[in-house]
């Protein structure tokens, strides 16, 4: 996916057992977050940066989505652990992982696997990707995407 694209449709359920669509979303900034496994040490940096962020990115009028290969109920028990305060997204088919291009070769301590990759989109109110990062740090990336959209919306004012 790249910036300007159409972002691909999806329908998928939350950890509340909640169909989340993004035509839903039309109208509001969507940051639509992939991550390789629930409560594991990079991805719950990453999600716990994104709770601790949510309130100033829903202040700048957009929604925070995670999405993994994980099931309902693995997203439900790792955001009761952590408190987190916006929906996760399961894609045990990686339908929707795939159709985002988050899904790939992987090389950890030279093991080569096919995974989940930590791929973000911010998609504008149109539905349009407006960002892609393909190198996240998962503790300072959700200030790096609130940082983003602050300037997306300073551009278009």
């Amino acid at each position: 996916m790249r910036v300007g694209e159409v972002a691909p449709e999806f329908a998928l359920t939350d950890q509340e057992g909640r169909l989340h669509r993004l035509e839903d979303y039309r109208g509001r900034w969507v940051v639509l977050y992939f991550y390789p496994k629930d409560d594991t040490p990079g991805c719950t940096k990453e999600a716990c940066a994104f709770r601790d962020a949510h309130a100033e990115l829903k202040a700048l009028g957009a929604v925070v989505l995670g999405v993994s290969a994980d099931g309902v109920e693995s997203h439900r028990r790792f955001a009761e652990k952590y408190g987190l305060n916006f929906p996760l997204l399961a894609d045990p088919e990686k339908a929707v992982i795939r159709a985002y291009g988050a899904w790939g070769k992987k090389n950890l301590y030279g093991r080569v696997y096919e995974g989940v990759m930590r791929y973000t989109f911010l998609i504008d109110p149109e539905g349009r990707i407006a960002r892609v990062w393909k190198k996240v740090k998962p503790a300072t990336h959700a200030q790096e995407v609130a940082a983003a959209l602050r300037e997306l919306i300073k551009e278009q004012a």
